[in-house]
């Protein structure tokens, strides 16, 4: 997006007319920062990438067809998947080669591979900076990459075995879900500091920010329940008890949405009241679960039908479900 980077005898009509001129080009710069933002708030996702863990492969999915667009050979049994901010290029983890895979979305090849320590997991990349940060779950540390050099820029040390990541809208913080700690880590995203470790349910996997930036919720595989953070605070403001193993979470419209591997089903959540106000019956084993930009869609991989799906945010309705390749995982924010 671009940054919006007559001769007169008398003084005082020199002036007047300079200040026109100031307040015609405020307005002018305020009209084109407002369609910028129309253009983005209108902005509709179009691709789903989804990372195959037992293919070794990256599932391309067009969403207004809602068919296989392409697949592409990645290896290492991907299963942490992130966008670049403009969408140019997909990052995904393969956890067995200990690698982060760099994707031309674009011409749909492998651009680079970068070694991301002993088990890079959870990825998230930061909507300001485009900073990618990979959790390493045998390490315990989250590590920063530059994704101009494709270098490892730093690290913080989290909680143990680190799993999902998320942003909030800001990008000033990050959010892990520290499975084996029972924890989240907030850090600072820029200084690489952990400012806080935060007591959830039993052993968090994925994790989800909303849109004010204000709440993380985590699903807590062992426990069977949602944690709802408040991220200021730094405490945990309600549990929610959902389906069995719920795996990951995604924000849309005022609700958490929550995948339930062993129960077959995503929980949705009022994140106003805290209640469960519906349980979607959806394909076997579901995992990762993601939000579109508009909220009007939330989008599910399931693990064992090979399926990616996508359900209506409004009538709380599948609407729609597509092959993709075997053992979909999608650990991450999968929409460009």
């Amino acid at each position: 997006m671009a940054s919006p980077a007559c001769r007169r005898d008398s003084l005082g009509a020199r002036r007047r007319h300079g200040l026109s001129a100031h307040v015609l080009l405020v307005f002018f710069l305020m009209a084109l920062d407002g369609l910028a933002l129309q253009v983005r708030a209108d902005k509709s996702n179009r691709e789903a990438f989804v990372t195959n863990q037992l293919a070794d492969s990256l599932s391309i999915v067009d969403l207004a067809t809602f068919v296989l667009a392409a697949e592409i050979k990645i290896g290492g049994k991907p299963a942490g998947i992130a966008l670049s901010p403009a969408g140019h290029e997909a990052y995904v983890t393969s956890p067995d080669s200990k690698e982060l895979v760099v994707v031309d979305a674009e011409a749909r090849r492998v651009a680079a591979r970068i070694k991301a320590g002993e088990g890079p997991l959870g990825i998230a990349v930061n909507p300001r900076s485009g900073i990618i940060y990979v959790a390493d779950w045998y390490k315990h540390r989250i590590l920063a990459i530059d994704p101009a050099t494709r270098q490892i820029t730093g690290e913080v040390a989290v909680g143990n075995s680190p799993s999902g990541l998320a942003l909030t809208p800001d990008g000033a913080l990050l959010v892990s879900a520290d499975r084996e700690s029972n924890a989240v880590s907030i850090v600072d995203a820029t200084r690489l500091e952990r400012l806080a470790s935060v007591s959830v349910g039993e052993h968090p996997f994925g994790i989800a920010i909303d849109k004010t930036g204000k709440l993380a919720v985590t699903a807590n595989v062992v426990s069977g329940d949602v944690s709802i953070v408040d991220i200021e605070a730094r405490k945990v403001v309600a549990t929610v008890k959902v389906g069995a193993r719920p795996y990951g979470v995604a924000i849309a419209r005022g609700k958490a949405f929550v995948s339930n591997q062993g129960s077959r089903s995503v929980s949705v959540i009022d994140l106003a009241t805290f209640k469960t106000i519906n349980s979607i019956r959806v394909g076997e084993y579901p995992e990762g679960i993601t939000a579109d930009t508009a909220g009007r869609f939330v989008y599910i991989a399931c693990w064992s039908d090979n399926t990616l799906e996508r359900i209506d945010t409004e009538t709380l309705a599948v609407t729609g479900r597509v092959p993709v390749g075997n053992g979909p995982r999608a650990f991450g924010a999968f929409l460009r």
